[in-house]
């Protein structure tokens, strides 16, 4: 468990195309930034937060073409960089001249840490400063996960290190729930009445953007969850209230939500992580609120409501 953070993290400059600024009057280091996984949920939020910051961003996909939307909507300076974590080639020529790197786990890839840790050293090969690594929440004590190996190889590597342990993301609800919501008009898993203190990743965008630049931050591990925890009753309550139709929330026995993800076609191994993950969230595994991450924004950490708000579209 991390420390919260005693001071604010409001901004006090701006990096002007990669050159040194600073939050709070701390030193920023200089240069291009590599992200991971740009066109997911999170890599999305952490490139449009480097870019309000000026930062030139080199967002790492498997082909050009996989950049097009994402190059279209961004207002800023970012090139595509082709980088395969199956292929170890692509990762020097992808690391080259770069300052900085938001890593995060890729999907559906087996030996999750043999490939990261390989990544990680090539990092340290070309020179790279700081690695900003999205882990999850209790990395730190679950030594079967994938995160902790990682985690544990960045500590000992000679890179600057920040580690990023998310709390159940609310976006959850406009992707892995969504077809649920919108075809069935239910939440349906196997959370029991467990309270979840829901995490929006755009402020964890924000806070990734601020690890890669703010050297005050490096070397250090954060949870990061947001201010509430509320149940899965109370989520659905509040679809219902923004969506305007009842939306229900179903507490799914373990085969009956194995049978379900089996129909919406997931790999057995997600199939095994989804289920092991709500079935801890029945004994509290993602209720417990942590201060950190909103005294790292320097104001209140968006609620679950202002997702759905400002997504209503996503679930009509």
């Amino acid at each position: 468990m991390s420390a919260g953070v005693s001071r604010g993290a409001g901004r006090s400059g701006r990096v002007a195309g990669g050159g040194v600024g600073a939050w709070g009057g701390v030193a920023v280091v200089s240069g291009p930034v590599l992200v991971t996984g740009p066109t997911g949920n999170v890599g999305r939020a952490v490139v449009r937060a480097l870019l309000a910051e000026g930062v030139p961003v080199r967002a790492a996909v498997k082909s050009p073409e996989h950049t097009v939307s994402l190059l279209k909507e961004m207002d800023g300076d970012v090139m595509p960089a082709p980088l395969d974590f199956l292929r170890p080639e692509t990762f020097l020529p992808a690391l080259e001249g770069v300052r900085g790197v938001f890593l995060m786990r890729p999907p559906a890839i087996a030996h999750v840490e043999g490939v990261l840790n390989a990544f990680i050293d090539a990092a340290a090969t070309q020179g790279v400063k700081q690695v900003v690594f999205l882990s999850m929440a209790g990395a730190e004590t679950r030594a079967w996960a994938p995160h902790h190996a990682v985690e544990e190889h960045l500590k000992r590597s000679r890179l600057g290190w920040t580690l990023l342990r998310p709390a159940f993301f609310a976006q959850n609800l406009g992707d892995a729930y969504r077809e649920d919501i919108r075809q069935d008009g239910r939440l349906y898993m196997p959370a029991g009445h467990g309270k979840v203190a829901f995490v929006d990743v755009r402020d964890v965008g924000e806070v990734a953007a601020r690890a890669l630049l703010d050297t005050s931050l490096r070397n250090r591990a954060f949870t990061l969850t947001g201010l509430e925890a509320v149940t899965f009753d109370e989520v659905a309550s509040v679809l219902s209230e923004v969506l305007g139709r009842p939306i229900r929330y179903v507490p799914a026995s373990v085969p009956g939500y194995v049978r379900h993800l089996h129909q919406r076609r997931l790999s057995w191994g997600q199939l095994g992580m989804q289920t092991l993950m709500h079935v801890g969230l029945r004994f509290g595994k993602a209720e417990q609120v942590d201060p950190t991450l909103t005294n790292l924004l320097g104001r209140p950490t968006r609620t679950v409501r202002q997702y759905i708000e400002d997504h209503a579209p996503l679930w009509r």
